[in-house]
């Protein structure tokens, strides 16, 4: 019997490297790289790229929505001033997981997740809940997860050293990287 097909969202390269590890033996698994708060576009190819290493690597497919930086702006800007984990980070969950959603329900997938919630700057409660919301929606399943449990994290954080993959110092958008910057100098 084949195993069901999962599309999973991918947000950077370590966090797909542990959690595609974590499905494979229940799903054909198939990445969605889908990041369009991630500014400059410098980050945005790099990440793409160690996503790309990451999935040729799992032996695991990778599909690539279309950037839409001006689009992820326009629908966060009023946000700008919000703190991490606040109503931008919301409203950026919502984006990247609905057009997960979509894509999973208009390529025949079986389910959808994704891997941002093995992060401790994701809320994974709300994650969930977003994630069900945009499953009835689009009429495909969501696999919840918090990735972050027993040990996700660092398990995330060694693997990915083993591997030599690229690990970002703030989530994506140039709201966080201001605040991560603004940290690291105080």
């Amino acid at each position: 019997m084949p195993k069901p097909r999962i599309l999973v969202h991918v947000c950077c390269a370590p966090d797909a490297l542990y959690v595609f590890g974590m499905l494979k033996d229940a799903y054909e698994v198939t990445g969605f790289f889908s990041n369009s708060n991630i500014q400059p576009r410098e980050e945005y190819d790099l990440r793409l790229g160690e996503a790309r290493k990451v999935a040729l690597d799992s032996g695991v497919g990778l599909i690539e929505d279309d950037d839409d930086p001006e689009g992820w702006t326009a629908l966060t800007l009023k946000f700008k001033d919000e703190p991490e984990k606040g109503r931008r980070c919301d409203v950026c969950y919502a984006v990247r997981l609905g057009r997960t959603a979509a894509r999973a329900a208009r390529e025949g997938f079986d389910a959808f997740t994704t891997v941002m919630s093995l992060s401790p700057w994701k809320k994974a409660a709300v994650l969930n809940r977003m994630g069900r919301q945009f499953a009835a929606r689009h009429g495909v399943a969501f696999l919840e997860a918090d990735f972050k449990k027993k040990d996700g994290f660092k398990k995330s954080v060694d693997l990915s050293r083993a591997h030599g993959l690229y690990r970002q110092d703030y989530c994506g958008c140039v709201y966080s990287r201001d605040a991560a910057r603004k940290r690291a100098s105080s």
